[in-house]
């Protein structure tokens, strides 16, 4: 493992993200300073004071499958089912290999978008060398991982009432497996999660396992919920009822599961999802590409669900790019609800910075950046970028028009893991070259 400590630094002449008392605003700072990976103080200059960059929180990205980052433009055209058959054969095949460098190339991706933390949704694999690498590849990025491990009891090689009997592990296996992770990732900036395919991959008594040593643990549990019909249509032919009332009759449903999608999300089961306290991540370009339909964010939102923005893996998106996502997140309800005054900048940085915090385990807090804060943030700096000039109005240019090409520096526990918008730990030229052999 790589020795990732917290670090000191001062960044100068800023214009901070902040948060305040009456919500987050953009104020020029002369320094913002960083004890042990801890922003401790912040200088604020007047509104004339000159600033070279904006500083930003860093994003989280609530959900992907980076092992994907390989297969990107893989079943263009194909429905949910027959695309994860197309996708399933290459997650059986999957070697350490290819799975080091997907997580190399996608975590980097990630990192040129400013995200500093991800859940990672791996597949469930019963080759602990597969899981090795991923960790190997996100460790030596120096980004902030919830490592979600794969998990499912019902085989079923349709996919429609279970999962690929081929990548099955028994589960005291996999927990025992997740056991020793955490012993191994204490103090890295890597934490064990459990990734669960969708509701149709387990079993009552497996999810009364997986939901009894979660709690025991406090772990969160990343599931795909209600992407399309299928979870619907699959629960109520073989268990008799919806697919909410399936996990809720388990107990799978709690404050630290972290639904995915869920597209199909209606009146009902969002009442139950925000009695429950469930956290949903939301993943706008994924639902686009694969035609899954709308999740009803602005409803989710009222209802007091805690949702978060996700990209989702780069065969379903085919890009790590979290502005995007940030952007279309915002765009397609507009569309959708025909305003354009719905999900401005203020409310999509709650999700992309906020957003599924209890879920993940982590304390409630404000967007924007403030003193005790965490070094996690970016300096975007919109000069990088013609198309991004004049900048009028920082958050709509960040919302609307900006792209991994403003993205300078992102720092992690105070640590510049990216500057000048290249890697500080990864050799780049050498990991293109490798992608370019696997041709």
């Amino acid at each position: 493992m790589v020795r990732n400590q917290p670090q000191s630094c001062v960044v100068t002449d800023v214009t901070v993200y902040s948060r305040t008392s009456s919500g987050p605003e953009w104020r020029p700072a002369r320094t913002v300073t960083v004890d042990d990976g801890v922003i401790t103080a912040i200088d604020f200059g007047g509104d004339d004071h000159p600033t070279r960059g904006h500083l930003v929180p860093g994003f989280v990205n609530t959900h992907t499958h980076l092992q994907q980052s390989l297969l990107r433009g893989i079943g263009a055209g194909l429905p949910l089912l027959a695309w994860l058959h197309r996708v399933g054969e290459h997650m059986v095949s999957a070697t350490p290999e290819q799975t080091y460098l997907a997580g190399l190339a996608g975590g980097l991706e990630l990192l040129r978008s400013g995200v500093t933390t991800v859940v990672e949704h791996m597949w469930p694999n019963r080759s602990e060398a597969v899981h090795e690498a991923m960790i190997r590849a996100l460790d030596e990025l120096g980004i902030r991982v919830v490592l979600g491990r794969g998990v499912a009891d019902r085989a079923d090689p349709t996919r429609k009432w279970g999962l690929d009997p081929r990548l099955m592990q028994p589960l005291p296996e996999v927990l025992a497996h997740v056991d020793a992770l955490d012993a191994r990732l204490t103090g890295s900036r890597i934490r064990t999660a459990l990734a669960v395919p969708n509701p149709r991959c387990l079993t009552p008594d497996g999810m009364a396992a997986v939901g009894d040593y979660a709690r025991r643990t406090g772990k969160t549990v990343s599931i795909h919920v209600l992407e399309t019909d299928t979870d619907e249509d699959m629960c109520r032919q073989h268990a008799g009822c919806s697919a909410v009332e399936y996990l809720d009759r388990a107990e799978f449903l709690w404050d630290r599961t972290l639904a995915v999608h869920c597209v199909r999300l209606d009146e009902s089961g969002r009442a139950v999802f925000a009695e429950r306290g469930v956290a949903v991540s939301h993943n706008p370009l994924s639902n686009m590409r694969l035609g899954s339909g709308v999740a009803p964010i602005p409803e989710m939102r009222s209802a007091g669900i805690d949702v978060g923005l996700g990209v989702d893996g780069a065969a379903s998106n085919d890009t790590q790019d979290m502005l995007l996502a940030l952007r279309m997140g915002s765009y397609l309800q507009r569309v959708v609800h025909r305003r354009a005054d719905l999900l401005g900048f203020d409310e999509m940085m709650r999700m992309a910075t906020r957003g599924g915090r209890v879920a993940l385990g982590e304390p409630v807090a404000e967007p924007g950046l403030g003193v005790g804060d965490t070094a996690d943030f970016t300096l975007v700096r919109f000069d990088r970028d013609p198309a991004c000039l004049p900048v009028l109005d920082p958050g709509a240019t960040l919302l609307t028009a900006a792209s991994p090409r403003v993205i300078d520096t992102v720092w992690i526990d105070g640590e510049p893991v990216l500057r000048s918008g290249h890697s500080t730990r990864v050799d780049e030229a050498e990991l293109t070259a490798r992608l370019l052999d696997m041709r």
